[in-house]
């Protein structure tokens, strides 16, 4: 097969090409979840022939891999001993105005996001945010995008702030055997965060007013009504569905309060009724008092407006429909979800404002907020087990400080001491650091997998592959040269359109994905041109992660997506004007550092 060839490529070469476009048009138009779609793609280059077995396993036994693995246990460490939540409440403050709020709350969390990882810091801080535009009265919107491009913006300064500079950087190593400073990227990216902030700053009245969604379940007594079935009514013995009081106009059933206060939580359409039953309904309340009229029932001798009279340690959180997640397009009644869970949806919001109707028949969409009725305690077992589906807002782990917190504080500057100075290679001071968390016990063993984002090692170990692929079947030589062929032989012109297209292809995939596609042609070009590879590497690593102008681009926007109400279009105006900006002053600012020629 290798023999045969197809407009001067070979069929592996289209092979490779016609996967990694099924990778872009599956992650832009459809909601499979991201691992699952590179997984599949690898699948694809394995049976095929394209790489070997030990290629593909090497992929996901290399450095950025191992080292992504080894940070999540240090961030799990800092997050058990306190450390994060130190950070938290002491490095913002308090704002006494809006401007003054954008201003102190970039400029820490970019600080942050270079030492411990953009995503990590986002998430973070979300509450805090939300709790910072309530006090100010302002939209949740206008500082959560601020958040996620000051986190972004940090994440370029060092390998351990994105995962697209450490998957560069590794595949680097692979090509030199060199390593790379974990603060290579510094320089240039401390003076693009600080553009990026001021553009944050001058243009702040491009970011559009969402309202918050947790406003439209703002108190319970809007939605939540108990009403009683009298021991004559006609219906007794049948089912709920039966006696037409399951699925109602406006509410949905919660609960089911028995004489003998038996609780029935989630509720079952076949549940047969019973005198003496109390009914709880969330939903319109003039829709649920209807039923008084309607179905014979009567008005509860105690009203109640907050499910948690009932059974005080079932407790009302908020959520989010993640991007990919299972729930899309679907209604609670066609899912499992409830059942599996032990929670009830009681209300959606969309855009910052409730969605009419019977919650549970109301189809979801991705960044739906969801309101749920949630089982008292092992509240992190639930947010582990629906990471791919729903993203909580509140978060209810407060560690306790001690003297852990000092001991978790002092091996993450160890950590990045033995590194910048290359005492260690970053993948053997990573890994130390893991291991001295798990050593001085500032995490649990039983703790520390729920802290590793799994899919994301998945992503990485595939886009390894894929510039493997990429490499071996020829497709860099023939990108590289209709590159050269199209811009002549000018190095800094080659340089700035490769950079467009893989800052471009970011905003519909991902940073990872386009640094893993981009790498090997930009290498292969700087090899082509008989250049410094350095400039090339290090405009790269900087242009993947130039993406503002989509919530899909970065990680930190899906995050933020949900809780800001924010739509798909409101990252466009202000994230076009950084993306342009920041691209220029990247390519212009990387070539003033880095000399293209090594006399």
């Amino acid at each position: 097969m290798e023999s045969i060839t197809m407009l001067g490529l070979h069929v592996n070469a289209w092979i490779t090409l016609f996967t990694l476009l099924g990778i872009f048009l599956v992650m832009a138009r459809t909601r499979v979840p991201a691992e699952v779609t590179f997984l599949s793609a690898l699948t694809i280059l394995l049976v095929t022939g394209v790489v070997t077995e030990d290629e593909g396993m090497a992929g996901f036994g290399s450095e950025p891999v191992v080292v992504h693995a080894a940070f999540y246990v240090v961030i799990a460490g800092l997050m058990q001993t306190g450390v994060l939540y130190w950070l938290t409440k002491n490095v913002l403050g308090s704002p006494k105005s809006f401007k003054n709020a954008v201003l102190r709350l970039m400029t820490p969390i970019s600080l942050l996001a270079a030492l411990l990882n953009s995503v990590n810091v986002v998430a973070l801080f979300i509450d805090t945010v939300k709790i910072w535009a309530r006090k100010l009265d302002v939209p949740a919107s206008k500082l959560l995008m601020p958040l996620s491009y000051a986190a972004s913006l940090g994440g370029m300064c060092t390998l351990l702030g994105s995962s697209s500079n450490l998957l560069i950087a590794g595949l680097y190593a692979k090509q030199t055997g060199e390593q790379l400073n974990i603060f290579e990227p510094l320089l240039p990216g401390m003076v693009l965060t600080i553009v990026g902030i001021m553009l944050v700053t001058v243009f702040q009245r491009l970011i559009p007013p969402r309202e918050s969604p947790e406003l439209s379940f703002e108190t319970t007594s809007d939605y939540t009504a108990e009403l009683l079935v009298p021991t004559s009514h006609p219906s007794i013995a049948e089912s709920v569905e039966e006696a037409g009081l399951y699925s109602i106009k406006g509410g949905s059933l919660v609960e089911i309060v028995r004489f003998d206060k038996e609780i029935i939580m989630p509720v079952s359409p076949d549940e047969p009724l019973m005198g003496g039953d109390r009914l709880v309904y969330a939903g319109q309340i003039n829709e649920i008092l209807e039923l008084k009229r309607s179905h014979g029932l009567v008005a509860a001798d105690h009203h109640v407006w907050n499910i948690n009279e009932i059974d005080s340690r079932r407790k009302m959180r908020t959520a989010y429909v993640d991007f990919g997640s299972d729930l899309i397009d679907t209604k609670m009644t066609e899912s499992d979800f409830e059942k599996e869970n032990d929670v009830v949806l009681v209300a959606v919001a969309r855009s910052g404002k409730r969605v009419e109707g019977q919650p549970r028949e109301i189809q979801l969409q991705a960044g739906d907020t969801l309101l749920l009725e949630c089982p008292p305690g092992n509240d992190r077992q639930l947010e582990q087990d629906n990471r791919r589906r729903i993203t909580f807002f509140d978060s209810h782990f407060v560690p306790q400080t001690g003297p852990r917190t000092l001991v978790a504080s002092i091996v993450l500057v160890m950590m990045f001491l033995l590194s910048s100075f290359h005492v260690m290679p970053l993948m053997a001071t990573t890994m130390l650091a893991a291991g001295a968390m798990l050593l001085f016990r500032c995490c649990r063993m039983d703790r520390v997998v729920k802290y590793i984002e799994w899919d994301m090692l998945l992503i990485l170990g595939s886009t390894v592959v894929f510039s493997t692929a990429i490499a071996k079947t020829g497709i860099t030589d023939a990108v590289a040269n209709g590159i050269l062929d199209l811009c002549g032989t000018n190095p800094y012109v080659v340089m700035a359109v490769t950079c467009l297209l893989a800052s471009v292809v970011t905003e519909f995939v991902s940073d990872v994905g386009s640094a893993a596609v981009f790498f090997p042609i930009i290498w292969q070009q700087a090899q082509m041109l008989d250049c410094n590879p350095m400039p090339f590497v290090i405009s790269l690593m900087l242009s993947v992660a130039i993406s503002y102008a989509s919530p899909i681009g970065s990680s930190t926007h899906i995050l933020i997506y949900g809780p800001g109400s924010f739509r798909f279009t409101d990252f466009v105006r202000l994230g076009t004007i950084m993306h342009i900006v920041l691209l220029i002053v990247c390519l212009v600012l990387v070539n003033v550092i880095y000399p293209l020629y090594i006399y």
